[in-house]
């Protein structure tokens, strides 16, 4: 593809330092996503400037001014240290007529608001569980329609920050502590949705009028205790002393028929045309026993580091993250939303 310059905007963890040099950051393993990016797209040849955000867009806006790129690499997945805010950095490049990778800051906001999102595939009649939300201020008072056990959320976030075991409710005093919880320490409206019983499986997808959708993956939980819940805690997640202590991995789902990966495909493409997805997304779902696949959440703006689900299941599928990393920004060049002078 055409040489580009490509400026990489990213999540700083603060205040940025002023010469945003982040060579030291770069280093360290939380900082693996970005300096993945930015040293690949450097090896196929493009000219790759970076920029770290925290709580100050005027950096990006007079940047883009200075030194307008070919397009922007978008991995910002916080504002002000918040997820839900996430949406602003796309706001801000389409406000600027800036072509940019990633999904849109309308999709972004529908794939954060669980609630928003559950109803919109609910009316284009893909299986969620059934939900209730919760506003902080308001009275507490447990739907009659909600059936035991259930998992509590935070309305809001992402990669399973508030989500515990004590997420997980089976009576009226434990729903009641964990919905006050999260109104009292997290600030932020409360999710409940009924528990699925089954695998936690993960589905990527890509593209824009074509999609593509990558092999499955799935969350194992070989040393948890039957009829224990298997939930993707934080924990399980993140926490690599608690993996090993429950036996959590994630790898791929290879031993799913044929037809099933075709209708999980099948669903998880509906999804993200329903959500009006338009660059990459990981789809997190519940797959039962009988096969029948529920929709948990999206997430529009999935971790790009070659050892995550994203890349991996790109690479099962046949697309190097060379490759994939292309396929990303021409998604970015070709967006339709952004119109040239």
């Amino acid at each position: 593809m055409k040489k580009l310059e490509v400026l990489v905007v990213f999540d700083s963890a603060g205040t940025p330092p002023e010469n945003q040099d982040f060579t030291e950051e770069f280093k360290t393993n939380a900082w693996f996503a970005e300096s993945s990016v930015v040293k690949e797209l450097r090896r196929m040849g493009h000219t790759v400037h970076t920029l770290g955000i925290y709580d100050d867009v005027s950096l990006l806006v007079d940047n883009l001014k200075d030194k307008p790129p070919d397009i922007v690499f978008n991995l910002t997945e916080l504002f002000m240290g918040k997820a839900h805010l996430d949406k602003n950095i796309p706001a801000l490049l389409e406000l600027m007529n800036v072509r940019y990778t990633g999904c849109s800051a309308g999709s972004l906001e529908l794939c954060n608001n669980k609630a928003l999102s559950k109803k919109i595939l609910m009316y284009h009649r893909i299986m969620v569980p059934r939900f209730f939300t919760f506003k902080k201020g308001k009275k507490i008072s447990i739907p009659k329609k909600l059936r035991f056990p259930v998992i509590i959320k935070p309305l809001r976030e992402e990669a399973s920050t508030g989500i515990s075991q004590a997420s997980y409710a089976t009576n009226e005093s434990r729903f009641l502590e964990r919905v006050q919880f999260i109104h009292d320490n997290m600030n932020m409206n409360a999710i409940a949705e009924e528990y699925i019983e089954g695998r936690e499986i993960y589905v990527s997808v890509i593209g824009a009028q074509r999609l593509l959708a990558f092999p499955i993956r799935d969350m194992k939980f070989s040393k948890v205790p039957d009829g224990e819940p298997h939930i993707a805690t934080y924990k399980a997640k993140w926490d690599e002393e608690y993996r090993k202590k429950w036996g959590i991995s994630n790898g791929f789902a290879d031993d799913l028929p044929n037809s099933v990966t075709k209708q999980i495909h099948r669903t998880c493409k509906r999804a993200y045309r329903a959500l009006s997805i338009d660059g990459y997304a990981r789809f997190d779902c519940r797959l039962t026993d009988t096969d029948k696949l529920y929709v948990i959440e999206a997430n529009g703006n999935p971790d790009l580091a070659p050892d995550d689900e994203f890349a991996e299941s790109a690479q099962r599928g046949g697309c190097s993250y060379d490759r994939l990393l292309a396929r990303i920004l021409n998604l970015g060049l070709e967006r339709e939303d952004i119109i040239m002078l």
